[in-house]
Parts: structure tokens; C-alpha cells; sequence
């Protein structure tokens, strides 16, 4: 198995720092999804110009939705066929099209 990379003191608290400030921009963005401030749709147009919201799950961003729970998330994933692990990156066209029909604005 491979070392990580050998990092400087320096280095790492940049890492810590960036990490730090990526995860809180997507519970910021989870909390606006579940108050209704951003919508599904919303959150997909931010894509292209948000890291944060392509390095999201998809399971965790369909949790994160107004009256949608685990169950129901999964199982509508399942049905269009996203794996549990996907990414918001990672979605097809199609996908992304499924996913806003199955749950609109």
C-alpha cells in the first residue's frame, strides 16, 4: 500500500484549513435545502461553479430535502439507478432529470 505524501506542518494546516471550510460550506448548503431556501434544481444549477456541491453525495443532498427521509432517498435512487456512493459530479444528464422529476420545486 501506498505513503501518503509527506506533508509539512505548514502544508497540513492549509489541508486542515481548506477541508475545514469545504464542509462547512455543504452543511450550509444541506441546511438551506432542508429550510427550503434552495431548492434541488437550485442546487444543481450551482454545479458547474461549486466544488462544494460536486463533491457532495447525492444520498446525503436527497436527506437533506423537506420531508424526505432515508428510505425514501434510497429508494428513489435505487429506482433511477444511482449508485449509494455517487457524487453530485458524477450524475449523468438523465440522472439529474430523474432525480428533479421525482422531486420538483
Amino acid at each position: 500500500m501506498a505513503l501518503p505524501p509527506k506533508l509539512t506542518d505548514e502544508q497540513r494546516r492549509q489541508a486542515l484549513a481548506k477541508a475545514a471550510v469545504a464542509r462547512q460550506e455543504r452543511a450550509e448548503l444541506k441546511v438551506q435545502l432542508k429550510a427550503g431556501e434552495l431548492t434541488l434544481e437550485g442546487l444543481l444549477e450551482l454545479l458547474p461553479t461549486s466544488d462544494s456541491v460536486a463533491k457532495m453525495k447525492v444520498l446525503a443532498v436527497l436527506e437533506s430535502l423537506p420531508g424526505v427521509g432515508k428510505v425514501k432517498a434510497r429508494r428513489t435512487m435505487e429506482e433511477i439507478g444511482i449508485s449509494e456512493s455517487r457524487r453530485v459530479r458524477g450524475l449523468g444528464d438523465q440522472q439529474r432529470a430523474a432525480l428533479l422529476r421525482a422531486f420538483p420545486s
